[in-house]
């Protein structure tokens, strides 16, 4: 498929916090304005699997990224008994343009999650747990000990289990980065999200080279950790501008790197503008191998989450 999508007017819509995000992402292609395309289309989420596992994370008042976020993956991974919880509750104290999970201002605080958490880590027999977090801007550490807690409750509860954390970027402060590298997590995972050019109306409140310099820095801090990255695209950019993140990314430090399509929430966040077709993910994959990464996970429905497990070994 050519990265050449024909162009048509669409009508404007305001980004987060005001403005014309077509300005930067471009206008939204025809082919975009019909059915998702067949490669997007998944089961609808359901099974035993999946039901008790709801059940179990009900129960214990947890919070997944795979609900908060909408992930279409959430019926595959929770049928096969992994999920990816998300601490410090489900408000964030930013407004991306691409993201699902509430904004406002928090109140949650819970001294016992980071417990709760690894007992389900536990329940579940997981050999893998991915912890994520909504930004907690209004906390002195940003939430740092909570993800401190958690893993130190995890090696406790499951010692045999990894750890896969996927964090905020802590506003660039090296000290929170440094305490929850010291707990020696097997992945320490901190997304990108979109290439530079766009971060100005899909990441509010974050900066494309802050975000860089804490991958590069976790690198430096934790040698033996692998360190991983995602992006997502749909938004306007081109695969020129993708590889150019890419290429950052990498020399960052990143060893590991997942790619996937951005699928509009709801008609509040920003729109898509193109599909990507199987083969451009599988080309993208494939330059970057050729950059050095470690491993690439590129598909349309490829987060950051996805075959996290398979991607240590």
């Amino acid at each position: 498929m050519s990265n050449k999508a024909s162009q048509l007017s669409t009508r404007r819509r305001s980004a987060p916090g005001g403005g014309d995000p077509s300005e930067l992402i471009g206008e939204v292609s025809e082919a975009v304005r019909g059915r998702k395309p067949p490669w997007l289309k998944v089961k609808a989420a359901g099974g035993a699997g999946y039901l008790q596992l709801q059940e179990q994370i009900g129960a214990d008042d947890l919070r997944t990224v795979c609900q908060e976020a909408a992930c279409p993956n959430i019926g595959e991974c929770w049928n096969s008994g992994t999920a990816t919880f998300m601490i410090l509750g489900d408000t964030c104290t930013r407004r991306c343009g691409f993201c699902n999970v509430k904004s406002g201002k928090p109140t949650f605080h819970d001294p016992l999650e980071g417990f709760r958490v690894a007992k389900q880590v536990a329940r579940m027999n997981l050999k893998h747990a991915v912890i994520t977090s909504v930004d907690r801007d209004d906390l002195p550490d940003y939430g740092a000990s909570a993800f401190v807690d958690v893993m130190r409750q995890i090696r406790r509860q499951a010692p045999e289990c990894n750890v896969e954390i996927l964090t905020p970027d802590f506003r660039g402060q090296e000290m929170p980065l440094a305490a929850v590298l010291q707990e020696s997590p097997e992945v320490f995972n901190h997304n990108l999200e979109v290439v530079e050019r766009l971060y100005p109306v899909a990441r509010r409140g974050s900066t494309f080279n802050r975000s860089l310099r804490v991958l590069s820095n976790a690198r430096m801090m934790a040698p033996k950790t692998l360190i991983k990255s995602g992006l997502m695209v749909g938004l306007g950019e081109d695969a020129t501008e993708v590889e150019a993140c890419m290429e950052k990314i990498q020399q960052a430090g990143v060893q590991i790197l997942t790619v996937g399509q951005y699928l509009r929430p709801s008609e509040e966040h920003l729109p898509v503008v193109r599909y990507w077709h199987p083969d451009e993910f599988k080309s993208l994959a494939v330059s970057g191998k050729a950059m050095g990464f470690r491993h690439v996970e590129a598909g349309p429905l490829v987060r950051s989450s996805y075959h996290a497990a398979e991607q240590v070994g």
